[in-house]
C-alpha cells in the first residue's frame, strides 16, 4: 500500500493519534467516511448521467424550419 510498511503506518498512527487525542479520531474517521461516501454518490450520479445522454438517440430536427409549406 503506497510502498509503507507495517512500521510506517504504525508510526503514522500514533502521531496521528497523539495530534488528535483518542476522543477526537471517531469523530475524523466518521466524517471522513461521510465524505467518501457523498463523493462515490455523486460520482455514480455523474456517470449514470453521461451514460443516459450518450445512450439516447439523437433529437432529429426539422430541416429548414423557417420554410412554409405551400
Amino acid at each position: 500500500m503506497f510502498g509503507l510498511g507495517g512500521q510506517e503506518l504504525i508510526l503514522i498512527l500514533l502521531i496521528i493519534l497523539l495530534l488528535f487525542g483518542a476522543k477526537k479520531l471517531p469523530e475524523l474517521a466518521r466524517g471522513l467516511g461521510k465524505g467518501m461516501k457523498e463523493f462515490k454518490k455523486a460520482q455514480t450520479e455523474i456517470e449514470d448521467e453521461f451514460n443516459k445522454v450518450v445512450e439516447e438517440p439523437p433529437k432529429k430536427t426539422p430541416e429548414n424550419p423557417t420554410e412554409s409549406k405551400s
